[in-house]
């Protein structure tokens, strides 16, 4: 594939990226933040092939389901420029190669995981980006993760401009054994909003790398929800910093793994200026011999005075045989905060499955009714373009209690 000036701009980070994975090797359990991680599914990522456009058919849109009324709908895989023959909408335009150079990698820099080993995987794979810029109220943006064979790795870039507004979904399709890496990395101007959301559904073989970097100016809002389920190997890694302070930020987390899966989520939020706000919420819902982990960091340093921080892993198993790992952390040197965090483990309570059994509901139909609440608090807060996938269907398929 013969890439363009823009493209050519990932040329130092490729070779960046392949110098920093000969130099690092493979994560090792003595690294606290892969502890807990399947190292052999991690190193058979690595070993994948690249995925070329010459093994393989290119995505048939029409096998995607009819795009959300007035949403822009993007289609990344690795290799076809995803705005090929695209009029953009006012609003939205595409960063220059200058711009680009000047922009890539300050925000992964700026919340301290541009050399963290699922970044550099990403650096060293990556043959595209797709770099955008948003001024004003635009249209919701789609951006359907495609991975046909072997790895592949895409990368995105949002600059959004002082009250810019945009509804962003991302959306990863897998089938079979294959691997995508991805990065985000999103700018937000003073008083821009970005309300974002991932929906990464698998079939039970696939595997998932995603790192996403944010960084927030004053009075920006920041909104991220993200659904995951059927990964052999997922690990979502939301990195968020504010600045300044005066922002707002909310995670709403759900992981639905079965079978032998292991799904992670490990979040960080850095404050660095007061008077910020956030709000969490992760939920792992595990069945059969699957390993579900959440660790979520907040930071919280002197200058981060009147910082409103809350936390909650709730975590529910479905397997005597499925295994849990939640470790909420606040880091706290400001003395005028509000910071609360907490964690439960819990099984489906008995007392509301009989409730509903003695309305007349049988068991199984109970107990799905139960899950379906479960996953709802967190799928209703998805971007309104997620109406189109067919979401709650897909998290509550082949689940047992």
């Amino acid at each position: 594939m013969q890439l363009s000036s823009h493209d050519r701009v990932l040329d130092p980070v490729q070779r960046r990226g392949r110098e920093a994975l000969e130099r690092l090797g493979l994560p090792t359990r003595r690294q606290e933040a892969w502890r807990l991680t399947d190292l052999t599914r991690l190193e058979a990522i690595a070993r994948l092939p690249l995925s070329s456009a010459d093994a393989r058919a290119p995505l048939d849109p029409s096998a995607l389901p009819a795009v959300a009324t007035e949403t822009l709908r993007l289609v990344l895989d690795g290799q076809a420029d995803p705005l090929a023959a695209m009029v953009l909408p006012e609003g939205i335009t595409r960063l220059s190669a200058s711009e680009l150079e000047q922009a890539l990698g300050h925000t992964l820099d700026r919340c301290g995981c541009v050399d963290a080993w699922p970044v550099e995987l990403n650096h060293a794979s990556s043959q595209q980006v797709l770099a955008l810029r948003v001024r004003g109220s635009v249209p919701p943006l789609e951006l359907v993760l495609a991975s046909p064979t072997g790895l592949t790795a895409t990368r995105v870039l949002l600059l959004l401009e002082e009250k810019a507004q945009l509804d962003l979904l991302q959306v990863v399709l897998a089938e079979g054994p294959v691997a995508h890496s991805h990065v985000l990395e999103v700018h937000l101007g003073q008083e821009a909003r970005l309300n974002h959301g991932l929906v990464a559904c698998a079939d039970g073989e696939g595997s998932l790398l995603v790192h996403g970097a944010v960084e927030q100016e004053p009075r920006s809002a920041y909104t991220l929800t993200s659904v995951a389920k059927g990964w052999a190997l997922a690990r979502l890694e939301p990195r968020v910093v504010q600045v300044d302070g005066q922002a707002s930020t909310v995670m709403r987390g759900l992981s639905v793994s079965a079978a032998d899966q292991q799904l992670a989520t490990h979040s960080t939020v850095q404050f660095e200026g007061p008077e910020g706000e956030l709000d969490q919420l992760q939920k792992c819902l595990a069945g059969g011999r699957s390993h579900a982990i959440f660790n979520g960091a907040v930071r919280v340093p002197r200058l981060a005075q009147r910082t409103n921080a809350a936390q909650l892993s709730r975590n529910l198993l479905l397997s005597e045989r499925a295994r849990i790992d939640t470790k909420p952390e606040l880091e706290i040197v400001a003395d005028d905060v509000r910071c609360a965090h907490g964690a439960t483990v819990s099984q489906l309570q008995e007392d509301e499955l009989f409730y509903l059994q003695s309305r007349g509901i049988g068991a199984s139909d109970a107990a799905a009714l139960l899950l379906r609440g479960y996953c709802q608090e967190v799928v209703d807060h998805l971007p309104g373009a997620a109406s189109a996938w067919p979401v709650m269907t897909q998290l509550l398929e082949g689940l047992e209690a």
